[in-house]
């Protein structure tokens, strides 16, 4: 019993965190006045899955749902690394929100992560904000990892009480 609490916990946890990032995100967009880039919306998803995962762990508290909720944030943290890279010129893309290429914009998206919603076009190239040298980028793929790393604690908490079963 003990176990299941402890994974429920975790899967919580996670899901905060989770929460906490894509709040932090939508602040950022409608407080803060800070339009993000089509890379931008592509990092909040990954959240969006973890929070829904995070939802049936509570009421499933299986090894399945926190793998899933781990490669949810793993998934996260490669495409803050891919933008953090794109930020910092370490590689380029061929994308409109780099200021070429193909038009994200025909991704049908709810209203929240619409790449047209906002005040004109985010180059995915420019740092809107950083704190301690990092961007929002690069601090949603480190906080990205903690809650991945959550996750795994989850599951292996999972993996450990069935096997004292």
């Amino acid at each position: 019993m003990k176990d299941l609490t402890q994974t429920k916990f975790l899967m919580a946890l996670a899901g905060a965190g989770s929460a906490a990032l894509l709040l932090g995100a939508f602040g950022f967009q409608h407080i803060g006045g800070l339009a993000p880039c089509a890379m931008c919306l592509w990092q909040r998803w990954p959240h969006a899955v973890a929070i829904a995962l995070a939802a049936v762990g509570l009421a499933v508290p299986h090894a399945i749902v926190a793998v899933a909720g781990a490669l949810s944030m793993l998934t996260g943290a490669g495409i803050a690394l891919l933008h953090t890279g794109v930020e910092r010129e370490w590689w380029t893309l061929n994308l409109a929100c780099t200021g070429g290429g193909e038009d994200l914009g025909a991704m049908d998206v709810t209203a929240l992560l619409d790449p047209t919603q906002g005040s004109g076009i985010v180059l995915c190239t420019e740092v809107a904000w950083s704190f301690l040298g990092l961007s929002m980028a690069s601090w949603n793929g480190l906080a990205s990892l903690a809650i991945a790393a959550l996750w795994i604690a989850a599951a292996w908490s999972v993996w450990s009480s069935s096997k004292k079963a």
